[in-house]
């Protein structure tokens, strides 16, 4: 396709949202005044086509983005469970910021495999007449808070060790962390 008939394609609005990315980002450098901010906003979210887009934002640089890994999606920041069970096993990617809400059942976080996305890792948990187990890697350092919840964990972790920070509560139900599965 060239550039001529991309620059015919309608806008999507992931289009116009990189566009007003974009001009915020000029603001912020100095590069708009507040009326021409709110000028352009106007005509990006009018622009029906690439090429309208493109006249919105064609004074200004490029935006720089950081090429993100093919092998990693975003990351899911929610977990819930209504009178049934839940599982994150394997490989997944664990955001910072990471929130489980179980009603009347159980969930099972397993972290061993899982990417952290950062050297701190919270994760909020609410189990109503319920049970949330989270199994870390050997190593983490994990740091609880709330009511009900527990840990049972063996070993030190070394001080630039990873962080989870785990601040539950539970209702006549339990929190539990650690880093062995019990034979069943």
């Amino acid at each position: 396709m060239t550039l001529e008939q991309r620059k015919g394609l309608r806008a999507s609005d992931g289009d116009r949202d990189r566009v007003l990315v974009r001009l915020h980002t000029a603001y912020a450098e100095g590069r708009l005044t507040e009326a021409e901010l709110d000028e352009r906003i106007d005509l990006a979210l009018a622009a029906r086509t690439e090429a309208d887009l493109a006249e919105v934002s064609s004074d200004l640089p490029a935006a720089a983005t950081a090429p993100a890994p093919a092998d990693r999606g975003p990351a899911g920041r929610f977990q819930l469970a209504y009178k049934s069970g839940v599982r994150r096993t394997g490989r997944w990617r664990l955001p910072e910021k990471y929130t489980t809400v179980i009603y009347k059942g159980h969930s099972l976080l397993d972290l061993r495999a899982a990417e952290l996305d950062g050297p701190v890792t919270t994760l909020r948990v609410l189990a109503y007449k319920s049970t949330v187990e989270v199994i870390v890697p050997p190593g983490v350092r994990v740091e609880t808070g709330g009511m009900g919840v527990s840990a049972d964990l063996h070993g030190a972790p070394g001080a630039d060790a990873p962080v989870v920070h785990i601040q539950g509560f539970a209702y006549k139900g339990e929190i539990e962390a650690k880093d062995r599965i019990r034979p069943a």
